[in-house]
């Protein structure tokens, strides 16, 4: 019981640190250009290490990309003056967009990038990483607004 206490205060608190230094618009711009960036590569520019690999690497790499991409959006979302409710269907449509980013990217990889191919495995990690960031977003920034 103290244990989820304590963890609930120190994400409210890594919450307000985040919320004075990270959500400016250019931080989830930035990241949706990184995102762009790192998936349209051509797929000989991507790294391939023969001695170290981790399994299913690109898998964390894509639940990152777009968990970070739905909260920091979110995070911007949340610093604006929206009622509770605005903000509660402006999250779900930022977390729909991620998914819908995810697998527009594989679609864009399979016909129009080099040597990239179609991975239902990315679009299941796309998508879990934009639930988790949406999951996040809905427990500690709607709670922030909550308590202005």
């Amino acid at each position: 019981m103290w244990d989820f206490f304590i963890s609930f205060t120190i994400m409210k608190t890594g919450i307000k640190f985040l919320k004075k230094y990270f959500s400016k618009l250019f931080f989830p711009v930035a990241w949706t250009i990184i995102i762009l960036i790192l998936l349209m590569l051509p797929g000989n520019m991507l790294p391939n290490e023969k001695h170290f690999k981790i399994p299913n690497f690109d898998k964390f790499v894509h639940i990152s990309l777009f968990g970070g991409f739905v909260f920091l959006w979110c995070l911007y979302i949340s610093t604006r003056n929206f009622s509770i409710n605005k903000n509660l269907v402006l999250f779900f449509w930022i977390f729909t967009t991620g998914i819908a980013l995810g697998i527009s990217m594989e679609f864009v990889q399979k016909y129009f990038i080099p040597f990239r191919d179609f991975s239902l495995g990315d679009i299941i990690a796309d998508m879990i990483g934009a639930s988790i960031g949406y999951g996040v977003s809905n427990i500690y920034l709607v709670e922030e607004i909550d308590t202005h």
